[in-house]
């Protein structure tokens, strides 16, 4: 088979390893049966997501399956129905006592809550929300780290039909601002403290700094974490324990449209103001379940593990809602990864004899760069499977992982996705439709896409284009939050009536979809179009590197040239910026050779894994960051980069 040039890494897949066994819960059982659902799905797009939501639980039936057409649709029209008891109530009533949510803290404390336990928190916060107030279609602000009450808040908004807002618990008190400012929510829950790398990060004074500037916010709810007391304004602000000890009774749930809006999600800017996602409650609860189902397979006699914020997407559609519609028992993990010891992650999945988990390629890259020895002394045999979204995995990562962390049985499954669409929407069915390092798998069913050129034309199988979605579905997000004009010009005027990702693709000969970065990570170099991820992936095929990104600067002779950021794995040799310079230029050719290449010792990184690569391109060009580094994992890195590129240059 020929494979597009596009990728070194596709031309790595050597190792077919034990094909995933299903489970019963999957309606695909072949490869067959995948390319029949997928046809009858975008033949009969509205009896498709129909069936879907048959496998949940209505209290209303809606009369028209599908409604409308890109930018403006409705799934389900006239049904009815709420989120938490699809999560929560149903799963209470035959399983009360199966555990939910188990809590693991960064210094190995631990909370478990059962589906029943589960419920009676979120009904009683939900009625706390009601006594406070909250209505229907009001917004709550929620500024949590990864915690029990976590999953309780969220479910509360849905159980009364708020709209809730998360909101990453590392923002700084001005990217906090701008997504209070925008929502104007009654209500905000925070912590104390969140806890990252043996540190107490104030949530609490943080979300004070910008509170006077806020002035619809009447209630403010504080999980207690550690003791340590904290200012507390009379009447405004009132601790979670005692908020609940004064609830007037448990809150029934409350039966919403099926497009009512559920929840906003905010994705960072740059220069312009960030953009709050509409997301429909019941929609996105489908889509999620869809998503779950056929890129996890999971079910309530698995351990699973979402190793996600809670103010990234990744965790609502993959463990708050996802995994729960599932009836599955999830860990919640508050820490970094890699602390207080590189072998954090192995700890846990050997503790909690987890199954399948699903996290970023960053941190396997990470547990790759520290080496076998620190995963030998663990027993992951019940580890079966690792789904993966943020950016490919490349070949390099993926043989590591599969002969290191998996010893040749792991199902490792890349998926691909956005805020915008709800869901990571291509990707493997597991255990039925094959995978290969570094594809994003194929469309799962119910999902119609075209790969196009600048003219709108569909572009042949191995060439490049600009990947969009022809159709809806229930998880695509319904609007900009205050901002309907911006929602149709910036997602739909480039090719109308069709969703523009604005990342660039590949499809091969198999069908699988390969997916390049975004637009703007595809440089142009002496007139030639070259994909920065295509070459960081030839430098990942070095054993010296860990991590690599790769940035277009501009350059007044070739138009753009590419620079490259490393992080070593081993102790390199001298002249390990000459072999990495002929490793690319081996891979892709002369025109991709790097301009120059740092060597640092961390990338900047989103609470989520993915590289910040746009502050490192503003490093090169302007030798200091000027956007937003609030969405940053560790904001100690930046300094530290700032001063190794100096030094480097």
């Amino acid at each position: 088979m020929e494979m597009p040039e596009v990728s070194p890494m596709i031309a790595q897949s050597h190792l077919e390893p034990p094909r995933f066994t299903p489970s019963d819960r999957l309606s695909l059982h072949s490869v067959q049966d995948y390319d029949a659902a997928y046809r009858f799905s975008i033949e009969h797009l509205g009896a498709y997501w129909a069936q879907v939501a048959r496998e949940l639980e209505w209290d209303t039936p809606w009369h028209t399956d599908m409604a409308g057409s890109l930018p403006h649709f409705q799934f389900f029209v006239g049904g009815r129905g709420n989120v938490s008891v699809n999560c929560i109530d149903r799963h209470a009533r035959q399983h009360s006592e199966r555990t939910a949510l188990i809590w693991i803290g960064e210094d190995g404390q631990e909370r478990r809550w059962s589906y029943a336990a589960l419920q009676s928190e979120t009904a009683q916060f939900a009625q706390v929300l009601k006594d406070f107030g909250v209505e229907p279609g009001d917004v709550v602000a929620l500024y949590l780290p990864n915690l029990l009450e976590t999953f309780a808040a969220v479910h509360a908004c849905y159980r009364i039909g708020a709209i809730y807002n998360i909101i990453f618990s590392g923002f700084s008190p001005t990217a906090l601002y701008d997504r209070l400012a925008d929502t104007h929510p009654k209500v905000v829950i925070t912590a104390d403290y969140a806890i990252r790398r043996g540190k107490k990060l104030p949530l609490k004074a943080q979300l004070d700094s910008i509170l006077p500037q806020v002035p619809s916010i009447q209630r403010v709810i504080v999980v207690r974490r550690t003791g340590d007391p904290v200012p507390m304004v009379d009447v405004r602000d009132m601790y979670w324990d005692e908020a609940l000890a004064q609830a007037s009774g448990l809150a029934d749930p409350v039966m919403l449209d099926a497009n009512a809006p559920g929840f906003l999600i905010y994705t960072s800017g740059t220069t312009n103001k960030p953009k709050g996602l509409i997301h429909a409650g019941l929609g996105f609860l489908v889509a999620a379940y869809h998503n779950v189902k056929y890129a996890l397979d999971l079910g309530p006699e698995d351990i699973y593990w979402c190793t996600a914020d809670t103010g990234w997407l990744t965790f609502p559609i993959f463990e708050l809602v996802g995994a729960l519609a599932h009836g599955v028992t999830a860990l919640v993990y508050e820490g970094a990864l890699d602390f207080p010891q590189p072998d954090r992650t192995y700890q846990i999945l050997e503790q909690y004899h987890v199954t399948k988990m699903f996290t970023a390629p960053t941190l396997l890259r990470m547990l790759a760069r520290y080496g076998s020895t620190w995963r030998d002394p663990h027993d992951l045999s019940a580890l079966r499977l690792v789904s993966l979204v943020g950016e490919p995995l490349d070949a390099t990562t993926w043989q590591w992982v599969q002969d290191v962390i998996g010893h040749g049985r792991l199902e490792i499954n890349n998926t691909y996705g956005q805020s915008e669409t709800g869901s990571a929407w291509t990707s493997s069915v597991v255990g039925i439709t094959p995978s290969k390092p570094g594809s994003c798998g194929m469309p799962l069913p119910g999902h119609a896409y075209q790969i196009l050129d600048a003219q709108g034309t569909p572009v042949a199988p191995g060439q490049e284009g600009f990947l969009v979605l022809t159709q809806p579905f229930p998880g695509l997000t319904r609007g900009i939050w205050g901002n309907p004009e911006r929602y149709e010009s910036q997602y739909f005027s480039t090719f109308p009536g069709k969703y523009n990702t604005f990342d660039a693709a590949v499809e091969d000969a198999d069908g699988h979809i390969w997916v390049l970065g975004r637009v703007d990570d595809v440089i142009n170099v002496s007139g030639h179009r070259l994909s920065t991820m295509e070459m960081e992936s030839a430098l990942l095929l070095s054993p010296d590197v860990s991590e690599a990104a790769v940035v277009g600067i501009p350059d007044p002779v070739r138009g753009q040239v590419p620079v490259a950021f490393v992080t070593l794995a081993n102790a390199a040799s001298p002249e390990w910026r000459q072999q990495l310079s002929e490793r690319v230029v081996k891979e892709i050719g002369t025109l991709a050779r790097p301009d120059k290449i740092f060597a640092l010792d961390a990338m900047p990184k989103t609470r989520s894994g993915k590289i910040v690569r746009r502050l490192l391109q503003e490093l090169v060009m302007t030798d200091r960051p000027t956007g937003d580094v609030t969405g940053l994992e560790d904001p100690e890195v930046l300094p530290r980069i700032v001063e190794q590129v100096r030094q480097q240059s």
